[in-house]
């Protein structure tokens, strides 16, 4: 393990044999202040230990310096800034299309995709679409609006009020449930159907299927927006 990383100077602590200072403010292993010492000394406990001298604080004065695995203590940090990347929830905004003179069924059923949108922690546009005659009855689409909001208020609010655009009326719907927080129920629900599945196999869908209707959220990213027209 002990060995002398040279190489250019980057944005990594100095190590080992890179360090050039007359003594340095020591921490062991396990955390302990060992105080000042020659770098020397220091260099020798590393030694001693099969363990790197890694620069901790450049700044000051001495150095601070500690004793570790530097392979190990990088690898560590790779992983921890990956599963950072995995949960970090970006804004997503879905879209609904909807006519103004929509039939019931066909509201359930956008009624149902918004919904699903709001409890994912994802934001909805809602466009209202009219057409000829229908441009001269702005109140239709705004009561459409109007009581999709109250029909899943429990879900989402009013981000942006609806307002015309061109032959289309808009509004934003955004959820009470933050990204992050969606992400993390999705992934313990679907921890509980495969533990399901596991202890009562003919009651209960197979891992595969599992794996199939459960939401993906790993690297999440944002998509291009689902847009569905009545």
């Amino acid at each position: 393990m002990w060995c002398y990383r040279g190489g250019s100077i980057s944005a990594e602590p100095r190590i080992n044999d890179r360090i050039r200072v007359p003594e340095v403010r020591l921490v062991g292993p396990s955390g302990e202040q060992v105080g000042i010492v020659p770098l020397a000394k220091a260099l020798e406990l590393a030694q001693e230990y099969d363990l790197d001298l890694v620069e901790v604080a450049a700044n000051a004065r001495p150095p601070v310096c500690k004793l570790m695995d530097y392979g190990k203590f990088k690898y560590e940090s790779a992983m921890k800034a990956r599963e950072a990347r995995k949960n970090q929830a970006h804004t997503v905004i879905k879209e609904m299309k909807l006519r103004p003179k929509i039939d019931p069924h066909d509201y359930d059923t956008k009624k149902g995709h918004v919904v699903r949108f709001l409890k994912q922690g994802d934001k909805v546009k809602i466009t209202i679409m009219f057409r000829g005659r229908e441009q001269s009855r702005p109140e239709l689409g705004y009561r459409l609006l109007q009581r999709l909001a109250e029909d899943v208020q429990d879900l989402g609010f009013v981000e942006s009020n609806p307002k015309q655009d061109g032959r289309n009326m808009i509004m934003v719907l955004g959820p009470h449930k933050k990204k992050t927080e969606a992400m993390a129920e999705a992934r313990e629900a679907q921890a509980a159907r495969k533990a399901e599945a596991k202890a009562n196999p003919g009651k209960s869908q197979n891992a595969a299927e599992i794996e199939a209707e459960a939401p993906a959220d790993a690297e999440v990213e944002a998509p291009a927006e689902a847009a569905a027209e009545a």
